[in-house]
Order: C-alpha cells, then sequence, then structure tokens
C-alpha cells in the first residue's frame, strides 16, 4: 500500500532475483552510437535543427539526441502520454563528465560512507539490499534545465525542450538508515554524495552535490537500485542513484559510490558555482542584469503539459475533442489543473488522473469544443497543493533553469 501523501511504502520486491540479475548483466557501455534512425525538429525558435532519433545506447530506445559526450538523451513528449510512469528504456540521459564507467562489477562494488560519522562504512551491493528497510517512492526526475531551449534571449547549454523529465517507481534503502547505521556526530551540517563518474581533464572539478544534514535524514531521501520495478540502467545511475524527492536532478548523483558526512558547508565548484540561481520571485532577472544575489538551485515548482496533441493539430470546428495530459506540483502534490481553449481568456476544470503521490506525475483530462475555424491556443496551468500556480509570463536567467511558465499548444479547426 502506497502512502498518497508521500508516495512511500514497505515493499517486497525480490532481493535475490535482484542480485542475480545485476550480477548477470554486466552492463556494457562500450558501443559506439550510429545516427540515426529517424529526426525530429524540437519547438525551439532559436535552435530550429533537426536531432537524431536514436536507439543505439545500451538499454535505450527512440530518444532524442541532444549530445553523445557526455550522453544527453531527451525524451519525446508523446511518450508521456503513454502513462503517468516513463519507461526505462525511454527515460532521459544526462550527465556532466564524459568518463563515465562501460560496465560495473557489482562484486566488487563498494557503497563508502564516512567524515563526520562514528563509523566508516564500506557497503556491498548485497549488504544494502539484504539488511536494510526496503522502500519504494515515486518522484520525477527532472533535469535543472529542462525545456532550457525555449529561453529567450537564448542561454548556453543543452538546448532541451520538454523531454529532459521522467517519472519512476523507485525502490531501494532510506538515507537516513545508511546514515544510522554509519552514526552521524553531533555538529553535522552537510552531506556530500559523489558517484563513480570522473572529470575527462586534470584540475576539473569532480561531480559532486551536498544536502543539508536535516534534508538528508527526512525519512525521504533514498537510495534506489531499481526503477520501475527493474534493476536501474547503466546511463540512469547503475548500481545505486540518489533519489531527493521534489528536488532538481542534479542532486540525484549516479552510480553514488561515496557518502560523506561534512561538519562544514560544502563549498565546492558544483554548490557554490556551478546550479545557482537568482535569488528572486522564479528565478527571473532581466537579460544583461548583474549584481544580483545567487543561491543553489534545490526544489521544484509545478508544471503541466498537452500530452495528445502537438503544435499545428488540427480537427473539426464544433467537434467535441478529448485533450489530456500530465502534470507535477513540483515540491508538493498537484491538487488542480485547469485547461483553456481561447488563450486563456477563460479556463475550465480538468478531471485528474489516479493519485501516485504528491511527488509524481498526475495525468489529468476533459474535453473542449472549438466553434469557430481558425488557429487556437489552448494552454493548461497547474496549481500544486501550497496554491502555487505557474505563472503566465516565462521566467528568464543566464543558465536557463526552473522554465514553469504556463505552456502554449496552437492547434486548428477546420
Amino acid at each position: 500500500m502506497i502512502d498518497r501523501d508521500t508516495g512511500m511504502a514497505a515493499v517486497s520486491v525480490s532481493r535475490r532475483r535482484f542480485l542475480v540479475q545485476a550480477g548477470v548483466a554486466g552492463l556494457s557501455l562500450s558501443a559506439t552510437p550510429a545516427w540515426a534512425q529517424a529526426v525530429v525538429r524540437l519547438p525551439l525558435a532559436s535552435d530550429p535543427r533537426d536531432r537524431p532519433i536514436t536507439s543505439e545506447f545500451p538499454q535505450k530506445r527512440d530518444l532524442i539526441l541532444q549530445r553523445t559526450r557526455p550522453p544527453l538523451l531527451e525524451t519525446p513528449l508523446e511518450v508521456f502520454d503513454q502513462g503517468v510512469f516513463t519507461p526505462n528504456d525511454r527515460f532521459y540521459v544526462r550527465w556532466h563528465w564524459a568518463d563515465i564507467p562501460n560496465e560495473i562489477d557489482v562484486g566488487t562494488f563498494r557503497l563508502k560512507v564516512h567524515g563526520h560519522v562514528n563509523k566508516i562504512l564500506s557497503l556491498t551491493l548485497t549488504e544494502i539490499i539484504r539488511d536494510l528497510p526496503q522502500v519504494e517512492l515515486n518522484a520525477v526526475n527532472q533535469c535543472s534545465g529542462n525545456s532550457r531551449g525555449l529561453f529567450q534571449p537564448r542561454v548556453a547549454g543543452a538546448q532541451w525542450a520538454n523531454g529532459a523529465m521522467g517519472n519512476a517507481k523507485w525502490t531501494g534503502v532510506g538515507l537516513k538508515d545508511v546514515l544510522d547505521l554509519a552514526g552521524v556526530k553531533a555538529g553535522a551540517v552537510q552531506v556530500r554524495f559523489n558517484g563513480l563518474d570522473e572529470p575527462v581533464v586534470p584540475d576539473a572539478p569532480d561531480f559532486m552535490k551536498s544536502l543539508d544534514i536535516d534534508l538528508a535524514r527526512n525519512g525521504e531521501v533514498m537510495i534506489a537500485y531499481t526503477m520501475n520495478g527493474e534493476q536501474l540502467p547503466l546511463l540512469n545511475g547503475f548500481p545505486l542513484r540518489l533519489i531527493v524527492p521534489g528536488w532538481y536532478s542534479t542532486y540525484w548523483v549516479k552510480m553514488l559510490n561515496d557518502i560523506e558526512v561534512l561538519d562544514r558547508p560544502d563549498d565546492n565548484y558544483w554548490m557554490t558555482t556551478a546550479y545557482t540561481i537568482p535569488d528572486t520571485p522564479y528565478a527571473n532577472i532581466k537579460p544583461g542584469q548583474t549584481g544580483v544575489k545567487m543561491v543553489p538551485i534545490s526544489r521544484m515548482v509545478p508544471r503541466s503539459f498537452i500530452t495528445n496533441m502537438a503544435d499545428g493539430a488540427s480537427f473539426p470546428a464544433g467537434a467535441k475533442t478529448l485533450v489530456r495530459g500530465i502534470a507535477v506540483g513540483g515540491d508538493t502534490g498537484v491538487a488542480k489543473v485547469d485547461f483553456s481553449a481561447d488563450g486563456g481568456k477563460s479556463w475550465q476544470a480538468t478531471k485528474l488522473g489516479m493519485d501516485y503521490g504528491k511527488y509524481s506525475f498526475r495525468q489529468w483530462e476533459t474535453d473542449f469544443i472549438l466553434p469557430e475555424r481558425g488557429v487556437h491556443s489552448l494552454m493548461v496551468r497547474c496549481t500544486n497543493s501550497e496554491n502555487v500556480a505557474q505563472p503566465s509570463v516565462p521566467n528568464w536567467n543566464g543558465s536557463g533553469f526552473m522554465r514553469n511558465v504556463i505552456e502554449t499548444t496552437s492547434v486548428t479547426a477546420t
């Protein structure tokens, strides 16, 4: 049984079966992708190039290729119309450094826990799965720069459309249980996480992220070893991945192998320089604006999308038409989703689908009629359980982070 508020519960996935599958898998990333079966043109005014659709990465199929090294693979928007949970083989991929292990030996793999603790741990995958309580959490993983390609003026970085996100059932162990096993000392301030990926040039900063000690021990943050009932794909963090529900995926460290409890704030590059946002409403500033206080990015904000029709779709005027999509409340649940068929002049409530927990996607649908022929703007707006709604005006910042404006889909009634 899943708690409707947190989405977390004890589960009984076969641990023996997981270990056998993991040991056999080998998980190679040695194949060189061949481009490409098809192409797609994303709705990016500032970058209208065609992108290849590829299935050449291991354990992946039919994803939009944004970059090969490090691999950046985007989920096509129509995938989100197929259900609340995003299939593993179509789940987006984002890495910072290209030096990613080609395979993982689960027999020799260790998760180290050290720093400001009473007992240094070196845990095998067997010990983690067998000896610690198992939990499950439904949660959206979303890149901080999802939809960056829609920013105007254009900003540097991966030109994602809206597919740098996905929702999964994560199974693993609670981070709090791991930290309690090591014994956190008084005076602990933050917990830092590191993975097996490494910088490609000397002196480049190793990718590490930190959470405040209270967040790390809140009982929701977890270490996952399965995703949608199967072992994690290599490109999504096999064998272990940190899950920080309601927070952007920069904190969801992949191939997690090192946890360090700190007695001071973490001052590494990825916390103090990269992934920082203006300390303003909606992380919004004017292009060229300087002298703005910057803070680390953290919690997600509400978003919603139409998934069963794309820009340029057409249907008969006067006909009743079904529109549906997905919404996420950000760092809390979805309270309501409203739909407009007239560019935001009027709004109607939609019917919400099953609630899989406050951090999960939630489906919505409604019927509408366009009485007149011509082009019409369809809009969808999510309001979360904290009464925070999507804004009508897009934000802007130099990193292209945290876009959550009400999205518009242009359709034609014939």
